[in-house]
């Protein structure tokens, strides 16, 4: 029962950081729920966030943790949920208070692509898809690192 005595500040500030969660079949399996939060994300209490500014990074944190365990040959997608939409590579994420994220792409034809959606909606399937360019020396394009780099003020 020791390790449930806390001081009050330490009870003041778990009662204003959201909790997160994560079981895998793998137990080295490193999910986002399990990562801490960047400094600049947990910095701001959750109840002064919009639903569109906190879905936005917690999409972000999701976003990084799913490209670091992709290879060369492969970006980040996302598969579009109700109706036959597709698949949208990702390029670009941003959101729009109170309560609008939108997604920035490709499909895999190449045709320029968003997807603007209600935080009430969200539902996103992150997917690898081969890179599109593959025969390029450069290397595979990771927004998932960009994007972190922006929500941890680099």
């Amino acid at each position: 029962m020791e390790d449930d005595i806390r001081t009050t500040a330490e009870a003041a500030e778990g009662a204003v950081l959201p909790r997160a969660h994560a079981v895998h079949t793998d137990p080295a399996a490193r999910a986002a729920e399990q990562r801490p939060l960047p400094p600049r994300v947990a910095q701001k209490p959750v109840e002064q966030k919009s639903p569109a500014e906190w879905a936005y990074e917690r999409l972000i944190l999701y976003i990084r943790n799913f490209e670091e365990q992709l290879d060369n040959a492969h970006e980040v997608a996302m598969g579009m949920t109700g109706g036959n939409a597709g698949v949208l590579r990702i390029e670009g994420l941003g959101y729009f208070d109170p309560d609008i994220v939108t997604f920035y792409g490709t499909d895999p034809s190449g045709a320029k692509t968003q997807l603007i959606q209600h935080v009430s909606q969200l539902s996103v399937m992150l997917r690898a898809l081969p890179r599109a360019n593959p025969e390029a020396d450069a290397p595979p394009q990771r927004i998932g690192f960009r994007l972190a780099q922006d929500l941890e003020g680099e």
